[in-house]
């Protein structure tokens, strides 16, 4: 067992590695130091790890920062795969092992076709995904190896009325998701700022996108030095993507609202999943905020990596959710089921 719980805090080390190396991409992005070193996979002929530490500075610093702590998340995701097949029982586990090793090589090979083919943008929002995708992974490993995992829990008496909390757990998780990929795709066409106001977008609730209207806003943005007569006019696509994130986010959080409610009417049975209520409420609120301020301070680069790191977390507190509920509602036979009254059958 002792060799269990150091797996399970390998790889809570994992997540967390994994949750920096989030936050260094966001940084590359807002920095815009993508292509701040041209070659891959070596660093302006340098192999990665023999790079001289007085040249990396400005946008060095941050690309090539982000690559060495891919590399070591790369390394410790070997350990764990071959850790998790020689340990673990479960084929679906040992599987999910492999399926980690085999995101982090994707990714890794992503991000160095980002860079040999000039930051296209569907290698660079492929590359943004793949890492969410790869951070749940870890997230999931991390309470599947857990000792609460592996402890035997009371099953708790499904819903007879709508939908279960399983299914709306996994239905936040896959909307939350959806937004991690339109801001992915707003972060990497360049419309961050297409819509320089908040809540309203150009003083309306939904900009036109009449070609009249899209050369009266590019006007706009020059007039308030918010962008250069040199610069490439915003186009009605790029306020499309942008707008599109943000009708998003209302989607997403009326979802992670409704899950957070029934949550709390958990509270008596079960204190562990019920506590994600407050953690869900707190975290969408933030990002809310994040989402605002990103706007509102022009693409600030500490509030904009933020706002990127608190979506990577809030996706990893959804995907917990999930697997609490799983586990506390079972889609197997448990011996210990706990049986409730109807008004625990709107969980």
């Amino acid at each position: 067992m002792t060799s269990y719980k150091n797996l399970h805090r390998f790889i809570l080390i994992t997540a967390i590695c994994t949750f920096l190396l989030i936050i260094a991409g966001g940084l590359v992005t807002s920095t815009q130091s993508g292509l701040s070193v041209p070659d891959w996979p070596n660093t302006y002929g340098h192999f990665m790890f023999a790079f001289p530490l007085d040249q990396m500075a400005g946008g060095i610093l941050y690309e090539h920062s982000h690559r060495m702590i891919a590399s070591f998340v790369g390394f410790l995701t070997v350990i764990m795969a071959i850790w998790l097949w020689k340990r673990e029982d479960s084929r679906w586990v040992r599987f999910l092992g492999v399926a980690a090793l085999g995101a982090v090589v994707a990714q890794g090979v992503l991000g160095g076709l980002t860079v040999l083919f000039l930051l296209p943008t569907a290698i660079s929002v492929s590359h943004a995904t793949l890492a969410q995708t790869f951070f749940s992974i870890i997230v999931s490993l991390a309470l599947i190896t857990s000792r609460w995992w592996h402890t035997e829990q009371p099953l708790l008496r499904p819903s007879t009325k709508g939908i279960s909390l399983i299914q709306l757990s996994l239905m936040t998780t896959i909307v939350v998701y959806i937004q991690l990929v339109f801001g992915a795709l707003m972060r990497h066409t360049q419309s961050g700022l297409a819509v320089p106001d908040f809540p309203l977008a150009y003083g309306q609730l939904f900009p036109s996108l009449a070609p009249n209207a899209v050369a009266q806003y590019n006007q706009q943005l020059i007039h308030s030095d918010l962008r250069l007569v040199a610069d490439d006019p915003i186009t009605s696509t790029q306020i499309l993507i942008h707008m599109l994130h943000r009708l998003w986010a209302v989607v997403v959080s009326g979802m992670v609202i409704w899950t957070s409610v029934r949550l709390l009417k958990l509270s008596s049975m079960s204190k562990r999943i019920s506590r994600f209520a407050y953690l869900l409420l707190a975290t969408i609120i933030v990002q809310l905020t994040l989402c605002a301020m990103t706007v509102l301070s022009l693409k600030a680069v500490d509030i904009t990596t933020a706002h990127v790191a608190t979506g990577a977390f809030l996706l990893a507190s959804c995907v917990l959710v999930s697997l609490h509920a799983i586990k506390l509602y079972g889609f197997k036979k448990r011996k210990a089921v706990v049986s409730f009254s109807a008004q625990e059958v709107t969980v």
